[in-house]
């Protein structure tokens, strides 16, 4: 596989991530206009929300089962499209059964499309030989954020919710065709494209080698899924209570509490920018000590914070901790099976893994309201603190050794083009 094929796949994968980061965001942050379109109740509501996690993780679980048969990037070439039309499907309907629907395919479809993407990315990290995740993971966040603004102006302007996500699909869905037509998938060192007949794999990733997929062993994998579930329940406490906390317990004003979101989206994108120089220079378990430690001092932080701006800046702190931790451990995880079962083992690992992201999602927002409730709002900041720390005695999980990634094909000191 020449460099050039690489960088194609780097970058269309990347674009994938992107896509999916700006779908994912215009879903979300519309969940009001999405209540009003429908006539959806608030007892109603939450029963919706979390259908689409349980149903992504459903649809992880399927994945693992699909890879066994086909690549990664076939599953990715055709679950991205159907997540497009599902969002433009939620903003097309007009009755209580048509939103279940879209939402419904729109939760499957993501949990192949998750699945698939990381897949992808773990197998071009180690075809490239050198830490890359965490810049696939920046082009998502750079996604959330151009689709949160996306939102935010069809709200501003009052566009309808057709209105709002048909100009989007219309851009995204044939761009993401396009370019998966240079997918590609690594498997020591010999990555093989998913363009042209959409079908190759190499000798090593065959349909016969689904069951060495799932054969991993489950406490493999273990200490990674606690660490993904810990990581996304501090993940959902921001996005779901950073503007209420600041608000209701710091005092700031309905205007700033729109700020801390803010602020840690924009530092999860910088801190994934960079992250990838600094897992090349001081390894996976340094940069996930680090960020687990800055992670605990910002929840410290927004928990003391005696006003709103001290909570921004806990917020921030938050942001730059949490961002390399996800990456990071899907990484480790095709990693460590890799090595110990072979290649579909290393895609199979991604795919349960990828569940727990969608648990920590789940548990994160109830148990931090419900802690709030009976107990207190800055007490219940200390729970995903202890959650988020706990991930340092599970650093050595991250750990890599000598010719770990493979691949090779690049010196060492070489520029990062691609």
């Amino acid at each position: 596989m020449t460099d050039v094929r690489l960088r194609h796949g780097r970058a269309s994968l990347a674009l994938s991530f992107l896509a999916q980061g700006a779908t994912f965001a215009l879903l979300v942050t519309r969940i009001p206009a999405i209540q009003d379109r429908y006539g959806i109740s608030d007892a109603l509501l939450p029963a919706f929300l979390a259908a689409v996690p349980v149903l992504a993780g459903a649809g992880s679980v399927v994945a693992e089962k699909v890879v066994a048969r086909v690549p990664p990037a076939v599953v990715l070439r055709w679950s991205q499209p159907v997540v497009l039309l599902a969002l433009l499907g939620v903003g097309a309907g007009d009755a209580l059964w048509q939103i279940a629907v879209a939402l419904g395919v729109f939760g499957l479809a993501v949990g192949g499309l998750d699945a698939s993407m990381n897949m992808l990315g773990v197998s071009l990290q180690r075809a490239y030989g050198r830490s890359i995740m965490l810049g696939f993971h920046a082009a998502y966040s750079l996604g959330g954020i151009a689709g949160a603004s996306l939102a935010w102006g069809g709200a501003h302007w009052e566009l309808s919710l057709l209105v709002s996500y048909l100009p989007v699909v219309a851009v995204l869905l044939p761009a993401a065709l396009v370019a998966s037509r240079w997918y590609v998938h690594g498997h020591a060192g010999q990555p093989t494209a998913s363009g042209g007949g959409g079908g190759g794999r190499d000798s090593g990733s065959g349909s016969g080698s689904g069951e060495t997929g799932a054969s991993v062993p489950f406490r493999l994998l273990l200490p990674l899924c606690l660490v993904m579930s810990f990581a996304y329940i501090g993940d959902s406490t921001v996005s779901n209570w950073s503007a209420k906390y600041l608000q209701d317990v710091l005092g700031g004003s309905e205007e700033l509490a729109t700020v801390p979101y803010n602020a840690y989206m924009v530092t999860t994108l910088l801190g994934r920018a960079v992250g990838d120089l600094g897992v090349r220079r001081f390894g996976p378990v340094a940069v996930v000590r680090a960020g687990s430690v800055l992670a605990g001092a910002g929840f410290a932080v927004v928990a003391l914070a005696p006003g709103a701006w001290t909570g921004i800046v806990g917020f921030t702190m938050l942001g730059l901790g949490l961002c390399v931790i996800v990456p990071q451990t899907f990484a480790a995880a095709g990693r460590r099976a890799f090595e110990a079962h072979g290649p579909a083992a290393g895609d199979a690992a991604v795919a349960r893994l990828n569940i727990f992201n969608y648990v920590g999602f789940l548990i994160g927002s109830p148990l931090v309201g419900a802690l709030g409730d009976a107990w207190s709002y800055r007490g219940a900041m200390l729970v995903p603190m202890v959650m988020v720390l706990v991930t340092l005695g599970y650093a050595r999980s991250f750990a890599t050794g000598p010719a770990r990634y493979g691949g090779g094909h690049e010196r060492p000191r070489t520029v990062d083009v691609g």
